[in-house]
């Protein structure tokens, strides 16, 4: 007879499996949150449906043959009223982190609606709300908002199935899921199909797009937002020398900003920039890659060009063997003034601690902007969207994004050693699809992806000339979320349409929804 005591420790986790199983159940068996609405883009009033709903990750392969979901994932989608599919192309959109919900851009840059803040990256007095987006991409597509696992509502069926689901292919894999489930729901495999990706929505959109190709979905094009395709340009580790070389730019341009530049440099943000781009090109990547071998008087010059280009002190580069960390910068560049230079909207600051700990407690940039995003966000999803959900929504996970499995493939021996890399299934999704194009876009105040490494990602992608043609890169006047500045969310938004223009199923829906189409309330719940 077993013995009771040795099966108690085992009781725990299959009742939290039991849990975690129902769970998603439940959430998968929710009816979609339906409501409708219309936003006025230009001269044009467009009238669509929203429709949130979660959506089945089945495995893959021989496992997924008997349909059990391994995952609920939210998708909020908008679409345009009376539009065929085969006139009306589709966006996919999700952001990074990883961990990160896809509020940023739905509530930023995207969607119908959206949270404003203050153009200069401070934070916002409260109450917050979203109100209506003129500049919405929706003109040119309908559009569908992905929380990956484990960010916002959505959840995994188990917990092999989170470990699988945080991981770079794992994670692809199942975003792909969901986007071909909601093509087959929605009856959409006759719409043209985008990506638009941020930060390591970036990293995961590259991935998808060549998974996707596998899969027979040829997309029409890929929007990366704050390129984060190859972390060895922007993750500062021992005997990785490529981000001191492509974060200085970033610095220099910042520096500038906040008046530590003397001289021609101090000027303007370009007079910085392009002195900086031509320091790396020309001396400081050769100077990185001899190390011990420079003389002292090269050192010295090395040094003194550096100090002057970042407004740090000669004496603290030459201490740091002339490279400068985005750790360093954030905490020396304005340490006089007992502040902190932000991460992911460096033109913010925060004021250092009393003690003036070097220890990174949080982001000015992000915490200008984490809130109001957040509440505006739950109170539009719950009041308007119709989403009455009480649990916790995700908008930064951390401990995704602590527990993130970096490698790539199984087995792959060395090829699966050092950073992870996307860019190779990006350059291969190109090759693989003559069709297929890419718009890049990048804040020259980011210095968590800085423009910088966004130029070296793109430049090396492997495709030939003709190849690099439908590679577009467009750069802006704020950071990470470049959007949250009225006259750059004014800029991408044109950048895209002009991106776009070859392509006829703009015009046809303009003239199908133009100015002849009725005009009802800006959004009532279905």
């Amino acid at each position: 007879m077993p013995d009771p005591a040795a099966a108690t420790p085992a009781a725990p986790e299959a009742d939290a499996a039991k849990k975690l199983k129902d769970h998603v159940e439940r959430l998968l068996a929710r009816p979609a949150a339906q409501s409708e609405g219309s936003v006025q883009v230009g001269a044009h009033r467009l009238e669509y449906t929203a429709s949130a709903a979660f959506l089945p990750v089945a495995a893959e392969g021989i496992d997924g043959a008997s349909g059990e979901p391994q995952a609920a994932v939210l998708t909020t989608a908008y679409l345009l009223k009376g539009a065929a599919a085969a006139e009306r192309p589709v966006c996919f959109a999700f952001n990074g982190g990883p961990g990160s919900a896809s509020i940023w851009l739905h509530l930023g840059a995207l969607g119908p609606k959206r949270v404003v803040v203050p153009d200069d990256g401070s934070m916002p007095l409260p109450p917050y709300a979203v109100e209506d987006n003129p500049h919405s991409w929706f003109e040119h597509f309908d559009l569908v908002f992905v929380d990956p696992p484990h960010t916002g509502w959505s959840c995994t069926v188990s917990e092999a199935a989170r470990k699988k689901a945080l991981s770079v292919d794992g994670d692809a894999d199942a975003l792909a899921e969901v986007i071909r489930v909601w093509l087959t729901r929605h009856q959409r495999w006759g719409s043209a199909v985008y990506l638009a990706g941020e930060s390591y929505g970036t990293t995961r959109g590259a991935a998808i797009a060549d998974k996707l190709q596998t899969l027979g979905v040829a997309l029409s094009g890929v929007i990366l937002v704050s390129c984060a395709m190859d972390l060895q340009s922007i993750v500062f580790a021992p005997a990785n020398d490529l981000p001191y070389a492509l974060f200085l730019p970033g610095f220099a341009n910042t520096a500038q900003y906040h008046g530590l530049l003397r001289g021609s440099l101090g000027a303007t943000p370009a007079a910085a920039r392009a002195a900086a781009e031509e320091f790396v090109q020309v001396d400081y990547a050769a100077a990185l890659q001899a190390g011990s071998r420079l003389t002292e008087k090269e050192r010295a010059r090395i040094a003194r060009r550096v100090s002057e280009l970042t407004g740090l002190s000669r004496a603290l580069v030459e201490e740091k063997d002339l490279r400068i960390s985005d750790h360093t910068f954030f905490f020396e560049a304005l340490r006089d003034r007992g502040l902190i230079v932000g991460r992911l909207e460096s033109r913010s600051t925060g004021p250092m601690a009393a003690s003036r700990t070097r220890e990174w407690e949080f982001d000015p940039g992000i915490e200008a902007i984490g809130a109001p995003y957040t509440m505006a966000a739950m109170a539009y999803f719950r009041e308007v969207l119709g989403l009455d959900i009480e649990a916790r929504y995700q908008v930064l996970n951390r401990e995704v994004n602590m527990g993130w499995n970096w490698s790539r493939g199984e087995g792959a021996g060395r090829s699966s050693m050092g950073f992870t890399s996307t860019s190779p299934d990006l350059a291969r999704a190109l090759r693989r699809n003559v069709h297929l194009k890419v718009l890049a876009a990048s804040g020259r105040y980011d210095l968590g992806t800085p423009y910088s490494a966004s130029d070296w990602s793109l430049a090396r992608l492997d495709i030939p000339a003709d190849v690099r043609q439908r590679v577009t890169h467009r750069y802006y006047d704020a950071g990470h979320m470049m959007y949250t500045r009225q006259a750059d969310l004014t800029q991408l938004k044109a950048d895209l349409a002009a991106w776009m223009r070859p392509s006829r199923h703009v015009r046809r829906n303009q003239d199908a929804n133009g100015p002849g189409a009725a005009r009802r309330p800006a959004h009532r719940r279905g």
